[in-house]
């Protein structure tokens, strides 16, 4: 791999890579923050044939998806809640066997989501309020830790 670097005077910076297979990348660095990212031919390594602008944000939002190291902090976007998922066997004592999905009222008493009903006869996603729940079924959930431990004794019926 090789990478050099050109002075754009009045302009910024040009950084060419050539990367170990022979692929040419370059990235031009503007003085306003701008980026414009250039993808060559692999035929051809001074032929451009894409570019990419990007403004301040998004090339910082890139290179730190492209450093080396730690998963990237993925702006705005990423959470700090602690979902869990597990799996609550169905046992012919439950309250709800023979019930439908919807009466157990999971989502509005503990905030878990039943994503997911595996049975014998295969895996229901995505079952509907209307689903019927039977003994052996085990009911594949989703919240916070709080929310399924309740969503599991409500299940139960303890």
């Amino acid at each position: 791999m090789t990478t050099k670097s050109t002075k754009l005077p009045g302009l910024g910076k040009q950084y060419d890579i050539t990367t170990r297979n022979g692929r040419h990348i370059s990235v031009v660095a503007h003085q306003d923050g701008r980026r414009f990212l250039g993808f060559y031919r692999e035929d051809d390594p001074d032929a451009c044939q894409a570019t990419v602008q990007l403004d301040h944000e998004e090339a910082a939002s890139l290179a730190e998806i492209l450093a080396p190291g730690e998963s990237p902090r993925l702006g705005t976007c990423e959470m700090e809640i602690d979902l869990v998922t597990v799996r609550i066997p169905m046992s012919g004592q439950s309250p709800y066997s023979g019930e439908p999905l919807g009466a157990t009222q999971a989502r509005t008493r503990t905030g878990a989501s039943i994503v997911a009903v595996l049975r014998r006869t295969g895996a229901v996603p995505s079952p509907t309020p209307d689903f019927r729940l039977e003994a052996g079924d085990t009911l594949v959930a989703v919240g916070t830790r709080e929310g399924v431990d309740e969503l599991t004794r409500i299940i139960a019926g303890t």
